[in-house]
């Protein structure tokens, strides 16, 4: 008798893991993909007239494929500060990054006092691929690669705020998880640079101002370049589920270069009448990036963009204020900024499609905000939202669903 129930147990055992082999098999065939496009600061006020005039054709396809519309940020908002959001859907007092510069030491991810999303995906095994995302520097271990952004310290650029130093450069901390995969960057991409470039100071441009300008905007032209070829390695040589790159040129462009009227406060001839097109010009450049990225987008991917905030010209009542017309070094003469007390001033920018996202769809008012990028990530993996996110699946921009807050 022992030996006829035997088979029965194996049977009975092996019917009871089918089930089990099924579900498992279907979540691995259910993965989503999706790449994440952050840029640091984009203007919606600035970018409108250039869809019209048909000169961001590729983000005028994101648009017509997907669902738009304006990203409520936090207050008093800069980048190291909503980009911590973003990652954890916390406010910047749990989530410990409330600034470039937090109790005198330069922000930097082991601050982080609740977990990000690329920790969350990873440990449900997702992939996850990062580079050039502000606030990631050190680097931490991730279920695949990441490689640092804004706030990366190096070579002359001790505090890291605002510079550009070059992989080859970097101090005081990994750029790149796994250490092992920066030979292989400096092989194939070569020795980039990790952010954009510091703008200048008052005292280099007094006297020299079209000349330092143009050489200030072709070092631009050149990180963008190399950004664009360090994604298009990654994407082709290293796919994963996830993926998130960024830029930041476009902000540090608008602080200054911004094209404002002579009767905006901080109006200086001198310098912003002599590139009035370098700030647009920004963003006609990021696009053609996003084509490139676009080729590793198939109809099966999630795209999704975002800015932490947008950017505008000083106010008339901060003439007094002896800090408004100056970057964070205090050096520079900036004319448009977004660290303005209410959030709501400088809103971010969304955009998203992929299966099951409606088309041409606008999101009206701010029904999006910064909170709820990493809880729509998570649903579409399937992953639970932790309990300490404050943010909610933007269920509105889906297919079917009854929520009737957005409008075609």
């Amino acid at each position: 008798m022992v030996l006829r129930r035997v088979p029965i147990i194996v049977l009975l055992l092996s019917l009871l893991a089918l089930p089990l082999y099924g579900q498992a098999e279907s979540a691995s065939k259910a993965k989503s993909r999706v790449v994440v496009v952050g840029v640091n600061g984009m203007e919606l006020d600035v970018i409108r007239p250039l869809l019209v005039k048909g000169e961001m054709p590729n983000l005028a396809k994101v648009i017509k494929n997907g669902a738009y519309g304006k990203l409520r940020t936090v207050d008093a908002p800069n980048c190291p500060r909503v980009y911590s959001t973003l990652f954890t859907s916390t406010r910047p007092d749990e989530h410990g990054v409330t600034g470039f510069i937090v109790g005198g030491i330069t922000a930097n991810t082991n601050m982080l006092k609740e977990e990000p999303i690329w920790s969350i995906l990873s440990k449900n095994g997702v992939t996850v691929g990062m580079a050039n995302v502000p606030a990631t520097f050190p680097v931490m271990p991730v279920n695949g690669y990441m490689v640092s952004g804004m706030l990366t310290r190096g070579k002359n650029c001790e505090d890291g705020v605002l510079c550009a130093p070059k992989l080859s450069e970097v101090q005081g901390g990994d750029p790149v998880y796994p250490a092992a995969m920066k030979a292989e960057l400096l092989k194939n991409v070569g020795d980039f640079y990790v952010d954009c470039e510091r703008m200048p100071s008052a005292e280099q441009l007094r006297g020299h101002e079209t000349e330092v300008i143009d050489a200030w905007l072709k070092k631009v032209d050149v990180i963008r370049q190399q950004q664009t070829r360090l994604f298009d390695y990654l994407l082709k040589n290293h796919p994963t589920d996830f993926t998130w790159l960024a830029q930041s040129c476009e902000d540090r462009t608008g602080h200054w270069l911004y094209p404002i009227a002579p009767y905006n406060a901080g109006y200086n001839p001198k310098i912003n009448a002599v590139r009035t097109e370098a700030f647009p010009n920004q963003y006609i450049a990021f696009d053609k990036v996003l084509g490139s990225i676009l080729k590793h987008v198939d109809d099966n991917t999630y795209l999704i963009i975002v800015s932490d905030h947008g950017i505008k010209p000083l106010r008339e009542f901060e003439q007094a204020d002896p800090h408004a017309h100056m970057d964070h070094e205090k050096t520079t003469p900036v004319i448009a900024k977004h660290d303005f007390a209410d959030g709501d001033d400088v809103p971010g920018s969304f955009f998203a499609m992929g299966p099951g996202i409606k088309h041409d769809l606008r999101l009206m008012g701010f029904e999006a905000s910064v909170y709820d990028v990493a809880p729509t990530i998570l649903h579409l993996y399937g992953i639970e939202q932790p309990k300490q996110m404050r943010g909610h699946v933007l269920s509105e921009i889906f297919e079917n669903s009854p929520n009737k807050v957005a409008q075609k």
